[in-house]
Formats: structure tokens, sequence, C-alpha cells
């Protein structure tokens, strides 16, 4: 009997690292219903724009499965997940007993209900199938519009855009990447995309898609009247959790499948992590869908180290990261950047518009809880540093911090002896 996975994403690579960690011996199925070996997600713009190649989109390389004694099923969808049985079933009626399950099935692209969404001409971008589609389409076409302004949409944008297609964004919301930044680094990132040619409509959105009567796609109409012409849309609102398994297995969900501090689920001998759970989140201390790579990885790895030991190891927590680039203008955001006024909470910001420089740090109760770094993020690990370990601040050392000069010599040295070590690296 193996440990099984279902998911093929950077969860489940954290999942079979943390399981080896414990237990070397015991088999590991991987289930996916991709039909390429796992990669990474946030490379899938770079391979879009031509940045890179297939051989650098790779998560792990081939050895890997082999060398981790791990079976994988591509191109395989799960049917139905029996707790009692302590078994799976394929779509091709395949029952396959596990000992633990993982249960890593990401999310799928939200679709809004637009007037001509469905057809031809309308696409997403989550999967590198996805882009091989894009980059397949941007030979034959010469406008986009992209619906969405998050960081899925904007890469998916900048992507095109070096394909040479005449590119546009239209967010519903006042600002791109309203979640992860505030207005003054969104208003930063929206002026390097379109000092490159992007077009950016924000404070409205895309009520109908227009088709010609054979129903080939020939523009978009906005909200406010407005009509883009185009050929293609990508649809890059955001994703939602894949609930369909776990809700006809009776586990217990809500945005995303519940799971306490060790990755469990509400029946005994499964868990999730990645973008399909809900898990407690570090700072707002309850669950949250964090649908961010490197907490996927983390809660991947939390979680194999609980399936393969009865002894806990409980997860962090989530915490809301971001590091990326646009046109080479770097970004970097973590925790708790948009407080309300009533949160109690300190926001010292610096800004030089000229560089193209954002500094935005958020305190509350003599604790450094979120930051927002634009052009300059040199000090986003130090800064996460003292997220991360929730460390006590004294007036000094945030006088160090607001200047934009932390350093882990600012440690209490009691912390520093404590948390500073190779694996906290």
């Amino acid at each position: 009997m193996s440990y099984v996975i279902i998911g093929n994403g950077v969860a489940s690579v954290g999942a079979i690292e943390g399981i080896r960690k414990v237990d070397t011996t015991t088999p590991i199925l991987v289930v996916s219903e991709e039909d390429t070996p796992t990669y990474g997600r946030p490379l899938i713009s770079y391979f879009l724009a031509g940045k890179i190649g297939l051989d650098r989109v790779s998560l792990r390389p081939d050895e890997f499965y082999e060398k981790n004694n791990v079976e994988v099923k591509l191109d395989t969808r799960v049917a139905a997940v029996d707790t009692a049985a302590k078994t799976i079933t394929t779509e091709a009626g395949e029952v396959i007993e596990y000992k633990e399950l993982l249960l890593a099935t990401g999310g799928v692209p939200f679709m809004p209900p637009i007037k001509g969404i469905d057809g031809s001409g309308v696409f997403n971008f989550t999967t590198l199938n996805h882009a091989h589609m894009l980059l397949d389409l941007s030979k034959r076409i010469h406008r986009v519009v992209v619906v969405g302004g998050g960081l899925i949409g904007l890469k998916a944008a900048e992507a095109l855009r070096y394909n040479g297609l005449s590119t546009a964004i239209v967010e519903l919301g006042s600002r791109v990447l309203s979640a992860a930044f505030d207005d003054v680094a969104g208003n930063l990132v929206a002026q390097q995309l379109e000092d490159k040619g992007i077009t950016i409509c924000c404070g409205t959105t895309v009520e109908e898609i227009l088709r010609t009567e054979q129903g080939e796609v020939i523009g978009v109409r906005l909200a406010n009247g407005q009509k883009l012409a185009c050929e293609a849309v990508v649809v890059a609102i955001g994703v939602v959790p894949s609930l369909d398994l776990a809700k006809d297995a009776g586990i217990a969900v809500n945005r995303g499948i519940k799971v306490d501090d060790n990755m469990s689920t509400s029946v005994e001998g499964v868990y999730a992590a990645g973008d399909v759970a809900e898990a407690p989140d570090m700072i707002a201390k309850e669950g949250r869908v964090t649908p961010i790579w490197p907490n996927a990885f983390s809660q991947g790895y939390h979680a194999g180290l609980n399936m393969a030991s009865e002894e806990a190891s409980p997860h962090p927590g989530g915490l809301p990261m971001n590091a990326i680039s646009f046109y080479g203008l770097p970004t970097a955001s973590l925790g708790h950047v948009n407080p309300s006024e009533d949160e109690n909470c300190e926001v010292f910001t610096f800004t030089d518009e000229e560089n193209g420089v954002y500094r935005k740090l958020v305190f509350r109760d003599e604790k450094l809880i979120g930051y927002v770094l634009v052009g300059e993020v040199d000090f986003a690990g130090l800064y996460t540093g003292f997220i991360r370990f929730g460390l006590d601040i004294t007036p000094d050392v945030k006088e160090e911090l607001i200047a934009g000069k932390p350093s882990a010599l600012l440690w209490p040295e009691e912390e520093f002896d404590t948390k500073w070590t190779p694996a906290a690296e």
C-alpha cells in the first residue's frame, strides 16, 4: 500500500520530500490530470515570453521520481475518493488503495458570467498547456485583451506583449495588483507596463465578448461603453479551489478544504495542501486560502512529514507573499499590506517616483506584519525574517527598518541564537 498524492504541483513535490525525510521505503503514487511532469507554474510566463526553454520549466530533474521511489500516473483523472475503504477510483475505473492520502488538487480558473465567453478564442493562463496554446496563438493574431489585473493577468499580458501582440488589461478594481499591493505600488507597476505599450483599463469590466456570425472573437465591450478590438481574450481573474473530490467524499470544506496545523482534514488519514487548502494564516490567525507558490511547497512538506510520522510537525502558518519583476522592475510584498483604519496599525512609506522606488512597512503591537517593496528589493529577505519569526521591535530597531536598513544584527540576541540556523535561512 502506498502514500497517494492527487495532484502534481509544488505541494506534491514538497510532500514527497517531507515523506522521504521520515520514510525512505514505502512507495509513493502521484496521480495527475496534466500530461506533463511537474513544473514551476510561476515560470510559464517566462516560457511564453521566450525567455526560457522547456528544460528550465521543470521543477525537479527527471530522476527525482525514480530516486524517491515515486510512481507517477499522468493524464489520469480521479473520479472518487472512498475514505472508509481508503481507496481512490480513476475515471478509467482503476481502484487504488492508499496508506495516507494527500489532496493537492490545486485550483481551477474562475470564469465570470460574461456574455460571449463560451466558444473559441477564450483562454486561461494557469498551466503549461495554456502557455503552449497562447504561444501558438500569438503567431496567428495581432491583438489580445487580458481580463484581470492580478499577478497572473499582468504576467500573461507582459509575455504576450513580448510576442509582439497589441495587449490590453481590463481590471474591475481601481488599480492593478489590488490584493498584493497598494495604490502607489500598483501605479508604479502600471506605469512600467504602459511605458512598454500595454493598455490598462481600470475601474471597469468586460460585459461582452464580441464575435462574428461565425463565432470568431473580434473584440470586447466594457461596462463603461468602450470597445476594444482583439482576436482573443485571456481570462486571468484568479483561481478557485478544486473541491469536488473532497465534497463528494464528505470531507469538510469552506472556501477551501479545511485543515489544521498539521495539514490534516476532517477525515483521519487524509491531508490537503496548496491552492486547495484552507490553512491557518500566520498573521490573521485563522484559516485562509493563500494560493501562493512558496506556501504550497511548505504546506506540502509539512503534510508529508505528518503523513509519514506519528510525531506531529505543525505548519507555521501561511503568509501572503509575492516577489516578481515586471519588465525589469522588481517588486516584493509579504504579509498584511493594506490594513483598515480600525486595525490599530502603524504604516510608514517612502517614495522616490523619479527612480521608481517605493517602500511600505506595516507594524502592529510592536511587530512588523507586512511590507511592500518596489524598485529596491534587496532587503526583502531580512524584512521577511522579522515577520516570519514575529520578532518584538524596539523604537531604535523600528527606526532602522523604516529607514530601509534591516539587518539580522537588529534581532534580539536570544532570538538570533534560536532562529538564525541553516534551516531558517
